[in-house]
This record gives structure tokens, sequence and C-alpha cells, in this order.
């Protein structure tokens, strides 16, 4: 008995910290209208959602004018790149800004995480000036220090802070070479440098590329199966089904809305496909473990596998497995009459999993932990330390 109650005390302790721990930038910043076009770029590109699911990380905010001298013309690949060095992956409030052994310091941004950044780029320097003064700038050879640490606007610690600085850093490296707008992509090339040559080639063969490249524009993310993924045992044989079952499969290998992994991490509703129009609903449901993506047809489930292009709004990611709707390939409880030769090629070796959805997806409309309203935090310190004092006392007891 005693032991049952020692397990249900961590979990609610276990609870409780998470709690204490999350957060939502863009609930942090929505009552700051000095940081809306701030804000409103963090949620158009996602890295709200990055930021989001992170659990160390300071946030340089800038203001509506300082953010005009950043947007400027560049396109929207580069402004959300130029983002990225604005978020730190580390804690620093006005205190540990004044605390640098040597003055100064560089630190890993999430610019550096995506792979992309040339030399130091994905770097920020910070020094403590003289007069009180906190300078931020890039970490590249010949950099300016001409950014200045303004103001607080709001901590976690040690989860997140985020504070104002006078003049975005720029980083010369990304402006030089701006990225290409996301609707000159050549979406095949990219398939086929990455082990996906046989996805690329139905999609060409079928057509459906032209759908791809026609909704790129309104956000699109493509699931792309590695060539090995088709030879798996359990993969239909394509020859055989009916043309438009073809394009409704590669159709439901793309996403109607832009989501990078940090998205996905912290997705709980089901994802409408290009698939989901008409009879039955094509969609996806996600599931997590740590940064680990798994998705999940009714019918089977994969594994994202690696990121070939993030890129607002498009994204390019690969799977594991073929993904199998169960609109096509669901197999019918007996004695339900034999499947139409569409959906014969699975019958005999895909088992269906009619309870998979509704076990592993999450209601609709359910809430993500990581992502509370601002106000929580202002009250679970106090809330956790009174829990803790009652824990305490059942446990003396």
């Amino acid at each position: 008995m005693r032991s049952t109650r020692s397990l249900f005390l961590v979990l609610i302790v276990s609870a409780m910290c998470t709690a204490v721990t999350a957060h939502n930038i863009t609930d942090i910043l929505k009552d700051h209208p000095e940081y809306s076009q701030f804000n409103g770029y963090l949620s158009q590109t996602k890295l709200a959602d990055e930021i989001n699911r992170r659990t160390t990380i300071t946030v340089l905010v800038l203001n509506n004018s300082a953010m005009s001298a950043l947007v400027g013309n560049n396109p929207i690949t580069v402004i959300k790149d130029e983002l990225m060095v604005h978020v730190l992956l580390d804690y620093f409030d006005g205190k540990k800004l004044h605390q640098f052994s040597n003055g100064t310091t560089l630190t890993t941004t999430l610019y550096q995480t995506t792979g992309n950044a040339q030399g130091n780029s994905g770097f920020v320097n910070i020094t403590d000036l003289r007069g009180g003064k906190v300078a931020f700038g890039a970490a590249a050879l010949g950099s300016k220090l001409d950014s200045f640490y303004s103001k607080s606007i709001k901590q976690i610690p040690y989860n997140i802070s985020v504070i104002k600085i006078s003049y975005p850093i720029i980083v010369q490296s990304i402006l030089a070479a701006p990225a290409p707008s996301a609707s000159d992509v050549n979406i095949t090339a990219l398939l086929e440098k990455a082990g996906c040559k046989t996805f690329a080639g139905l999609l060409v063969s079928s057509g459906v590329i032209k759908t791809y490249e026609s909704a790129v524009a309104d956000g699109l993310t493509v699931f792309a199966p590695s060539d090995e993924a088709f030879k798996a045992k359990g993969v239909p044989d394509l020859s055989k089904l009916r043309d438009a079952d073809v394009v409704a499969l590669l159709e439901y290998h793309a996403a109607s809305s832009y989501n990078p992994v940090g998205t996905l991490i912290i997705t709980k509703n089901p994802i409408s496909t290009l698939a989901t129009k008409g009879l039955g609903k094509f969609d996806l449901t996600v599931t997590t473990a740590g940064d680990e993506v798994t998705l999940h047809t009714g019918v089977a489930s994969s594994r994202v596998a690696a990121t070939v292009l993030d890129s607002t709004p498009l994204a390019i990611l690969t799977v594991d497995n073929v993904l199998l709707p169960s609109e096509l390939f669901g197999k019918a409880p007996s004695p339900a009459p034999a499947r139409e030769p569409a959906q014969s090629p699975l019958d005999a070796s895909q088992p269906a999993a009619p309870s998979e959805t509704p076990a592993e997806s999450p209601a609709d409309g359910s809430e993500d932990s990581t992502v509370h309203n601002a106000s929580v935090h202002e009250n679970a310190p106090a809330f956790f330390a009174a829990v803790l004092t009652v824990i305490c006392s059942v446990i003396l007891s």
C-alpha cells in the first residue's frame, strides 16, 4: 500500500514539474503590441512551435521598428534563418548576462541545428561591456557588436527567458545567399538525392507532382518513403492498383499544410492530406517519443526519418515505410465480402488495425502540455511548493 502511495506521489510531482516548465512564446508576446511583427513571423515560420517544445532557451525579441530593418525585401526563408539566430539554446537573464568569466561568451543558436550554418554563423557573441551594457552580435569574424540588451520581458527560470535587444543580429552569410522561393524548388530532384527515387518516379508518372507543386504556395509537407520502403513486405503491387487509387496513395503522402518536425512533435489533432477530399478522411495521426515522430495511418505506422528540406512554406521529410491509408487498404472484419481488386494486394499480409487511431491519437481539441497560457506560470511555482508541502507531510506521517 505504501509503495503504491509513493508511486502516486511521484507521478503527481512529475506532472507538476511538466506544468511548471511549459511555456508558449506566442502567449508571452501577445499582450505586447510593440512586438507584434516579431511574434507574427514566429507563427508564420512555425518557429514558435520549435521554441515551445524546447526546455532551456532564450529568445532575443525585436520591436516592430527593429523588425522592419530585418525584414526589408528579404524572402521569408531568409527572415526565418535570421530569426533562428535570435533564439539561443541556453538560458540568459539580466543577471547571467553580467556573469561571464571573461566578460564574453559564444552561445549556440537554433540556426546551428539546421546544418546550414557556415563556419560559426550559427553562434552569437555576447559581451558584457563597461558601464553595464551588454552587446550582441554575430560570431563570424568581422561582425559588429551593435545590438544591446534593452530589458527583460519574461523569465521562467530556467526554462525560457525572453529579452528585448535593440537591433537585429545580422549574419552576412545568410543575407548574401538568399534561399530560393519554395515554389522554385525542384521537388523530384531533392527526393532522388535523398534516396527516394521510386517515390519521385511515381509522382512524375502519375502526374501527382503537379498537384504537389500547385499546393506549395498554401503550405505543403511531403512524407517521402525511401526506395527500400517500397520493397518491404506488405507493400502493395502498385501495378495492380487502379490509377485513381495510385493517385490517392501518393496524395496521402503529403499534408496540405507546412509542418516541419518541430510542429509535428507538438501536433495533437489529425493531419489532413492532399487526399482528404470526397469520401474518407485520409488523415494521419502523430505520436512522439522525445524528438522522434511516428505517423499512424490506421493500417500501419512509420517513423519520420530525416528532413530533406525545411523552407517555409515547404517541408520535405523522409519516412521509413510507405503510408497505407485505411480508406484503401484497411482489411474488413470477417465475414465481410471480399475487397475490390484495388485493395486485394494487402488482404493476405497486412493486418487491420481498426483501434489504432482512436487508441493512440489524442481527442480533438486536447491541450498540449507544452503550450499552456503564460499565466499558468505565474501561479505554478507557488502551487507546486504547496503540494510538495502536503506530500512531505503525508510521507512523514
